[in-house]
């Protein structure tokens, strides 16, 4: 079989956005925050879908194109609620929201790419309010033929170290997909 003619899945064959935001307690009206959002923005979309025009998601990228093309699909899918944030989450503060303003962050397939993975998670944190929740999905540790080198790959027992010792509770673990895990943690 030719190379060319194998199909590698994508989208919700890999990752079903709807669902996974669905298992949150995600609503209307919620301030979201996507970081580390991709040039599909494809949570971004999704739960701009979900929290309605009295919500707002914030797409966070370290890419400007990302941004834009973000932008771009916003006004193609007819989601105003959309705003887009450059900032690079391997610095601390550097994420132009307010602290403690997220009702929900998304830390979605970014992990594997960072260097500084707890400055990223207290990133994340220092985002969401009181009672906000912290969902991360990632990579599986296991093989695949394709997505990242397994050795980049970040496990959830090492998620669960970092976030559990920057104070947040794990909600729930869950299958996010064939090749991902999902976590959800919750501030006090």
């Amino acid at each position: 079989m030719a190379l060319h003619s194998i199909k590698v899945p994508g989208g919700n064959e890999l990752i079903d956005a709807k669902k996974i935001l669905e298992s949150t307690g995600i609503a209307e009206g919620m301030r979201v925050a996507d970081l580390g959002c991709g040039a599909r923005g494809y949570f971004t979309l999704q739960a701009a879908k979900m929290v309605g025009t009295k919500g707002i998601v914030y797409a966070v990228d370290i890419l400007k194109s990302a941004l834009s093309a973000v932008e771009s699909n916003a006004r193609l899918h007819g989601l105003p609620n959309i705003k887009t944030v450059w900032s690079d989450l391997e610095k601390y503060g550097a994420t132009k929201l307010p602290e403690q303003y997220i009702d929900l962050a998304l830390l979605m397939n970014i992990l594997f790419q960072v260097k500084d993975r707890e400055t990223v998670l207290k990133e994340a944190i220092r985002l969401i309010k009181p009672s906000g929740k912290l969902l991360i999905a990632d990579w599986k540790k296991t093989g695949a033929p394709f997505g990242p080198p397994v050795e980049e790959r970040c496990s959830p027992e090492e998620v669960k170290r970092i976030v559990g010792g920057l104070g947040l509770k794990l909600l729930k673990e869950f299958e996010a997909g064939p090749y991902h895990y999902a976590l959800l943690f919750a501030k006090e």
